[in-house]
C-alpha cells in the first residue's frame, strides 16, 4: 500500500537520540496580534527580535514561522496553542489574532517525524543525509495540522541543510517510497548554529 500523499502534519517530536520518549515538555511562546501569518501544530518556528509587539510581561519569547531555506535555523516546533477565548474550538492560531503557543525546543538530540513531499525517490541511503524543509500549501483549519514537509527533491550531503535524516520512521504501513515519514533531527538549531545575536532567518 502506497504512502498517503495528502496527509502532511509538519514536525512532531517523538524521542531523544538515546531512545527516551518525548515527555511533552515545551516552552510557552508569545505570538503578536500584529503577526499576519496563521500558525499550525507542527510548524517550525524561530524566536524573533524584530517583531515590534513583544510579550508585555517579557516572560515569553516572541515567535514567528521559520524559513524553508538552507542555512536558516529552526528554534523549535509548535505542539499546541493556548485556547482562544473567543473560539474555544480553534485548533490553530489564525493570522493577526495573537496568543500563546507551546513549543518543543529543537535541541540537537531531539528526534522529530516528518513526511517527505514526494519530490524525490527515497532510497535506503537517505539516513544520515541532509534535507531542507518545505512549507507546503498551508495548514489545515480543520485538523489544525501544519503542511510543512521534508524537501525530498533536495536530499544531499550538504552540511548547511536544515534537517538530518536519522531513519525511516518505524510506523505501521510506512513504506520506503514517496511520501514516507522520516525520523529527523534539526541540523540548524540555535545551539548548533552558534548564533546568539538574533536568529538566522528571523
Amino acid at each position: 500500500m502506497a504512502n498517503p500523499s495528502t496527509s502532511p502534519f509538519g514536525l512532531r517530536p517523538v524521542r531523544s537520540m538515546d531512545g527516551t520518549p518525548y515527555n511533552g515538555q515545551t516552552q510557552r511562546c508569545y505570538v503578536a496580534s500584529t503577526y499576519a501569518v496563521a500558525l499550525y501544530v507542527g510548524d517550525p518556528i524561530v524566536f524573533t527580535r524584530t517583531t515590534a509587539d513583544k510579550d508585555p510581561t517579557a516572560m515569553n519569547p516572541t515567535i514567528k514561522i521559520a524559513t524553508a531555506t538552507a542555512g536558516n535555523i529552526v528554534r523549535g516546533v509548535i505542539t499546541s496553542f493556548e485556547p482562544t477565548a473567543s473560539n474555544l474550538e480553534l485548533t490553530y492560531l489564525p493570522a493577526s489574532t495573537g496568543g500563546y503557543a507551546n513549543v518543543c525546543i529543537a535541541t540537537p538530540d531531539m528526534v522529530f517525524q516528518i513526511r517527505d513531499d514526494g519530490g524525490g525517490t527515497p532510497v535506503a541511503n537517505w539516513p544520515s543525509a541532509n534535507a531542507d524543509l518545505a512549507a507546503g500549501s498551508g495548514g489545515s483549519t480543520i485538523t489544525g495540522l501544519s503542511s510543512w514537509v521534508l524537501n525530498g527533491g533536495g536530499v544531499a550531503n550538504t552540511q548547511n541543510l536544515q534537517l538530518q535524516i536519522v531513519s525511516l520512521a518505524d510506523i505501521a504501513n510506512n513504506e520506503l517510497g514517496d511520501y514516507a515519514i522520516w525520523d529527523v533531527i534539526v541540523n540548524l538549531s540555535r545551539e548548533t548554529a552558534g548564533t546568539f545575536d538574533g536568529d538566522i532567518g528571523a
